[in-house]
């Protein structure tokens, strides 16, 4: 039975997915736009610093007042209405709470969120895959000992990569590469969020109008966010990451089949079986025609001349060769795709995306001289950016994750360009998210 059908059939029966959002920014927003849409599924309950903020977002997004006016989750639970608090330890302790989205976008936070949820029998759709990317392995082994579903959340690039590379490996595709598109130029690693609009081609003035938030956006421009999905990637599909970090070939969708070879056919691979990003502008700054921008895309082997010929009398975009064959998805719709993923943890007990290895690590790595007393301020800042690597090069340096340079202070000199360790930092060793990454290490790390 489809997942629509079933969740007809929820509704039919009066027995809804009851959910639990922590987080109601801009992709929670793009959540709760749907869920009104969505048969057999309750959201009881709505977590955020701000309830204020969160109800203006329900009410921007078409939500009428009485449907968020529930004043505790048991009022939710009796009316079908949605309780909106500042009280996330106690929306995931609920009974009735079945799925806990969690939608921060803070990945300590998210951390403690997710390891509170699994405590309580919760299932849960991680949307903060700036927490899966450095604890995302150990992450899903908690939640396989509590006897739940630990999920990456489809609509965000991640799942809708793995979804493809699931689909390659089930029709009996190798997978040569696998990713999503970037709009990427090597400078961009040091745009801070003085420098991004620029960049993205709007005026201080319309990202002021539009709400953008420049610390978030600069995130996605420099790098770290393309690390972060292609870590979260690697780790949840086994493939394999560049040595030296991302290489953002530029092409066209048309081109992506040829570019994705191994060097020694003409490609930019290391080798098969890898992750990458490719980028929409030419090095000199060129736009290039019908990207993946704002896509994802997997790239297979046809590994018979019967498979070739099947690829060339169906009329698909192959390489030169008629070897290697792209399959895409153009476009991504973010929080508005979420759904997927809690009515697939709830009624198939199955992820959109978990992480499986700790093939790959994203590492923060100094945008300028750093200075000791200096503060380190996370993704899209001003102070680093995040570097995809091989986990075993960042277990060999005592790298930093990028995950935890929030608010850590340096205690001695990084250079320019330099990927920073746990000796240049003064880190708070007590957090639920230090210990759970120190654990993974222990626990997945080279030779284990």
């Amino acid at each position: 039975m489809s997942l629509h059908a079933r969740l007809r059939s929820r509704a039919t029966e009066n027995k809804p997915i009851r959910v639990g959002l922590i987080g109601a920014g801009k992709f929670g927003s793009m959540y709760l736009a749907q869920v009104p849409r969505t048969p057999g599924v309750h959201l009881a309950a709505v977590a955020d610093l701000s309830p204020e903020a969160a109800r203006r977002n329900l009410a921007r997004v078409g939500w009428s007042v009485e449907r968020s006016g529930a004043t505790s989750i048991a009022e939710a639970l009796e009316t079908g209405a949605t309780h909106v608090g500042d009280d996330w330890r106690a929306l995931v302790a609920h009974p009735a709470i079945n799925v806990v989205v969690e939608c921060t976008g803070s990945p300590v936070h998210a951390v403690e969120h997710c390891l509170a949820a699994f405590a309580h029998a919760k299932h849960v759709v991680n949307v903060t895959v700036e927490a899966d990317a450095f604890c995302g392995p150990l992450l899903a082994r908690r939640a396989a000992e509590a006897g739940v579903v630990y999920s990456l959340a489809f609509g965000d690039q991640p799942a809708l990569i793995c979804d493809l590379v699931d689909w390659a490996r089930t029709c009996g595709f190798p997978v040569t590469a696998a990713g999503r598109g970037h709009k990427w130029l090597p400078h961009f690693a040091q745009s801070t969020p003085e420098t991004v609009w620029g960049y993205y081609g709007l005026s201080p003035e319309q990202a002021r109008r539009g709400g953008l938030n420049p610390k978030m956006f600069n995130s996605f421009l420099d790098g770290s966010k393309p690390a972060i999905e292609s870590t979260a990637v690697a780790n949840a599909t086994g493939l394999a990451v560049p040595s030296d970090g991302l290489s953002y070939p530029p092409g066209s969708i048309d081109e992506i089949p040829s570019l994705m070879r191994p060097r020694a056919e003409g490609g930019v691979l290391e080798k098969k079986g890898m992750v990458e990003v490719v980028s929409s502008l030419r090095r000199d700054g060129t736009p290039i025609a019908y990207d993946i921008r704002m896509g994802v895309w997997v790239t297979v082997e046809a590994e018979t001349d019967y498979i070739r010929n099947c690829f060339e009398e169906y009329n698909t975009q192959t390489d030169a060769s008629g070897r290697y064959f792209t399959l895409y998805k153009r476009w991504h719709l973010i929080g508005l795709e979420v759904g997927f993923s809690v009515a697939s943890v709830a009624l198939r007990g199955e992820a959109t995306g978990v992480a499986t290895c700790w093939n790959a690590d994203v590492i923060a790595t100094a945008k300028r001289d750093l200075r000791p007393n200096d503060v380190l301020d996370g993704e899209g800042g001003y102070t680093v950016w995040g570097k995809l690597v091989p986990a075993e090069a960042s277990a060999r340096i005592g790298a930093l994750p990028l995950g935890l340079a929030h608010d850590v202070k340096v205690i001695r000199p990084v250079a320019l360009g330099q990927s920073l360790t746990w000796n240049d930092v003064a880190i708070d060793t007590t957090t639920p998210a230090y210990r759970l990454r120190r654990e993974m290490e222990a626990l997945f790390g080279p030779g284990v």
